[in-house]
């Protein structure tokens, strides 16, 4: 049975949230070796270069403003990469710090409600109200106390949210490979000169994971940006939103199997509520804009 493209690409997408749960195990293998800001900073810088180059002409026709926006939604964004490894470099259960990262989407529409006057829907705030209990858990285990690397997640979590904010505003329309080939170089520069001030020179033992920094640039990175504008491409928006929270769920899973990650109970229940709230937002978000579609075909 041939499928259809809406189909293929919610595989490609699929495929997408398992790279992307790939580059935290990529990330945490090679932070063994080298020092968390030259890793991202070095990554990101190469990263940037490949997606550059898959469309030079579109890079070279940007104007100025343009290039301006793209620098400075790519600086935010280096400095939520900066918290991330921070954290990642520092965390004893990478899963855990993945559920924490995933609360960047319920962020979002708070801060742009916050910031930009941006209305909120009603699902939106269940979401949150379920991921504030689960969350609830997972502090609980801590003895009513997050953990320095889970503080670190959340912190980054809400940065990524001023990120995705001022992406959607200042830079909706600037094409998605040159767009995204600026970010990740003024990502690059701002984890590499943190990298430059505060830690040092890398060693010859960077050598021992040159394979899973390559992981990390080739396939974490440039690879899942190509096959995720690939699926962008033909797949309907809510359901790309709904396939992506699988991301958590496979990383995850890759602690458990790769690095022997364990979870309680109430971490474990903490995860499922937080998955939930990434579900109900998602499909929430899905059953809208279908209205949307409806009204705007009737009219």
């Amino acid at each position: 049975m041939l499928l259809t493209k809406d189909k293929k690409a919610e595989i490609i997408l699929v495929i997408v949230s398992l790279l992307a749960a790939a580059g935290w195990l990529f990330s945490r293998e090679a932070l063994f070796a080298m020092t968390p800001f030259f890793f991202m900073g070095s990554r990101f810088l190469l990263a940037a270069a490949i997606v550059a180059a898959m469309d030079l002409k579109g890079l070279t026709a940007l104007t100025a403003t343009h290039i301006r926006r793209a620098l400075v939604t790519g600086t935010v964004l280096g400095l939520q990469i900066l918290l991330w490894v921070l954290a990642l470099y520092h965390a004893e259960n990478m899963g855990i710090g993945a559920f924490l990262m995933s609360l960047g989407f319920l962020f979002t529409p708070v801060l742009g409600a916050l910031l930009f006057k941006v209305s909120t829907h009603g699902h939106t705030w269940v979401a949150i109200g379920v991921a504030t209990l689960g969350l609830g858990f997972l502090s609980l285990n801590q003895g009513f106390d997050l953990g320095y690397s889970d503080t670190l997640f959340l912190l980054a979590a809400l940065v990524y949210a001023l990120y995705l904010n001022l992406n959607s505003r200042y830079a909706a329309m600037i094409p998605a490979i040159p767009l995204t080939g600026l970010q990740l170089a003024a990502a690059g520069v701002v984890t590499l000169t943190a990298s430059l001030l505060t830690e040092p020179a890398p060693t010859m033992g960077v050598v021992s994971v040159l394979g899973w920094f390559a992981a990390s640039v080739l396939i974490a990175t440039s690879l899942r940006f190509f096959l995720l504008v690939v699926a962008q491409a033909t797949a309907p928006v809510a359901h790309g939103a709904v396939i992506m929270t699988l991301e958590p769920v496979w990383t995850a899973l890759l602690g458990i199997i790769w690095f022997g990650e364990r979870m309680n109970w109430m971490q474990f229940l903490g995860c499922v509520l937080i998955f939930g709230a990434l579900v109900v937002n998602a499909v929430g978000n899905s059953l809208r804009l279908r209205r949307q579609l409806v009204i705007l075909a009737q009219g």
